[in-house]
């Protein structure tokens, strides 16, 4: 009886969980869980598409490096009973100093796409970022979600065409544009040449393959409507429904010769804060303060631009002393944890903005996975906060953390 009663108290045996997703999801203790369900999933052109950066992957892996490099100075005995992550950015308070950025075409990850995403972003309280290359429009996003939106903006050719969609932007009540400045021309992803990657994906024998090695993709994806860039569809403008590559697309649709002396013109078209996105030294920190932007996000646009540019942390520091608090700093790229988020607001960031990790969660598990990636970055940045001591966003700073030197 007594070797029973024994096994009793150490034995326990977890109900049975019939639900998939939610199997998966107990299994992703973080970011890194939910990029490896999200790459068994997914067929390998479209993993890659959202996994790779450009040329050797350099900056996209020194994004992550440079949080890892970053370490606390925690103080103790603080009273951190209460914890507050709350913070305001753009004069909106946030439960997180959390931004969901733009990520373009995310209906090859799932049926629903962007409006997905919103959903788990208004729920979390956050702003959700649609891409001017978004699979669902904006009308569509601000139908399925009430939380705070951004709308991004790319320099297209067309200005007719910029000025309809922040006019669409403004109707739907969108708060802010982020308008990305690093795509003069698009960056050489090398993964997506090495496969013939297209938008939408063309089926050939390696496709079929692919696509009978994941069938729950595959069979999603086939009964799908058509994918296309839903922004511009009717406008004139190529919509995707003729599988392109990205790079031939963007390099005749978008405006390389976009230059400061335009903000003018975006400031005279939308009646609401600008975010300008891609921001990559110093001195074009101090220019777009100069030009009154609201924020700035330091950004090498996860390392899918230019292979060798500096990771977005390390400049968090340098642009906040240069500019002082007249301009909000985001810090874009690299983030994949909530003690991340914590670092970056220390060195005199307001926010940080994400991407990858939340369509790892998409892939992982659709819109619950993303609901999953929210609550992970919620509850590191309060345990990160109550381990260093610190009750509110506003004890964060730079005495909080030090680089070590390898």
């Amino acid at each position: 009886m007594r070797v029973l009663d024994t096994l009793r108290s150490v034995v326990r045996f977890r109900p049975p969980e019939l639900d998939p997703v939610t199997r998966r999801l107990r299994r992703a203790a973080d970011v890194s869980d939910l990029r490896r369900l999200s790459r068994r999933r997914l067929p390998r052109g479209v993993f890659d598409y959202i996994d790779g950066g450009a040329e050797d992957e350099l900056s996209m892996g020194r994004n992550v490096e440079a949080f890892r490099r970053l370490e606390f100075a925690p103080r103790v005995l603080a009273g951190v009973a209460e914890v507050d992550p709350s913070t305001t950015l753009l004069g909106h308070r946030l439960p997180l100093p959390l931004v969901l950025g733009p990520t373009g075409f995310t209906r090859i990850v799932t049926p629903g796409g962007e409006l997905d995403v919103a959903r788990a972003a208004a729920r979390a309280g956050v702003p959700y970022t649609l891409s001017t290359l978004s699979t669902r429009s904006i009308q569509e996003v601000a139908t399925v979600s009430s939380g705070p939106k951004w709308f991004q903006v790319y320099a297209w050719r067309d200005r007719g065409l910029i000025k309809d969609m922040l006019a669409r932007a403004a109707q739907h009540g969108y708060e802010a544009i982020v308008l990305t400045v690093d795509t003069a021309v698009l960056g050489r992803r090398e993964r997506d040449v090495r496969r013939g990657f297209t938008l939408p994906p063309q089926i050939g024998p390696a496709t079929i393959i692919d696509g009978v090695l994941h069938p729950e993709w595959t069979w999603a994806f086939l009964r799908a409507e058509p994918i296309t860039f839903a922004n511009v569809t009717g406008s004139g403008a190529p919509d995707g429904r003729q599988a392109a590559n990205l790079s031939n697309y963007v390099n005749s649709q978008f405006d390389p010769a976009l230059s400061w002396s335009d903000l003018e013109w975006f400031r005279d078209a939308w009646d609401g804060p600008i975010v300008l996105k891609g921001i990559q030294t110093v001195a074009d920190a101090r220019i777009a303060a100069d030009c009154g932007v609201e924020a700035i996000a330091l950004s090498n646009h996860g390392g899918r631009q230019l292979d060798g540019a500096p990771p977005s942390l390390e400049l968090v520091a340098p642009v906040a002393e240069a500019l002082g608090q007249a301009t909000e700093l985001i810090c874009d790229g690299g983030v994949r944890r909530g003690a991340d988020i914590v670092k970056a607001v220390a060195l005199g960031a307001r926010a940080c903005m994400v991407g990858r990790p939340y369509l790892y969660g998409l892939g992982a598990g659709g819109e619950r996975g993303v609901d999953h990636v929210m609550s992970m970055f919620e509850e590191g940045v309060r345990r990160t906060m109550a381990l260093t001591g610190c009750r509110t966003v506003d004890e964060l700073g730079p005495g909080l953390v030090r680089w070590r030197s390898r």
